[in-house]
């Protein structure tokens, strides 16, 4: 016995504009309110050095900087991790490109003396005559 006819129920109407509105809100919010920071890819401890040049000192050209990790990937150029072969080669295609380059060395405190004396070798290979390294300034005595 069915004292109720059956109805057929309609589907709940969701409205989906309204949805797509507000994280399209949210997405911009996010967005704008984010902060964005340059993280450097490797930390490192400069030495401590009495004459160190000061900081701001600007050349007509950037100079290339190889940095010298502790750990491995041991080498970098710039931001870019390079192993100690395509190390040698970038170098001695940098130097036959620029006859006035200017490489930066900038190790880390706990790097292994190595792996430095290996990177300056490869930069005198390639002909690069002016070679620098990046240290912090102590203070003078």
């Amino acid at each position: 016995m069915s004292f109720y006819p059956r109805r057929k129920r309609a589907a709940p109407a969701i409205v989906i504009i309204s949805l797509i509105d507000v994280l399209i809100v949210l997405l911009v919010f996010l967005l704008v309110s984010t902060t964005y920071r340059n993280q450097p890819s490797v930390k490192l401890t400069l030495p401590e050095v009495a004459d160190a040049p000061k900081a701001g000192a600007t050349d007509s050209k950037p100079p290339l900087v190889v940095t010298i990790a502790a750990s491995e990937p041991a080498y970098y150029i710039g931001n870019r991790a390079v192993t100690e072969d395509k190390l040698g080669q970038e170098l001695q295609a940098s130097a036959a490109g620029n006859p006035d380059l200017q490489v930066v060395l900038s190790a880390d405190k706990a790097a292994p003396w190595e792996k430095v004396a290996r990177a300056l070798q490869m930069t005198r290979r390639a002909g690069v005559k002016n070679i620098r390294a990046f240290t912090k300034g102590g203070a003078t005595r």
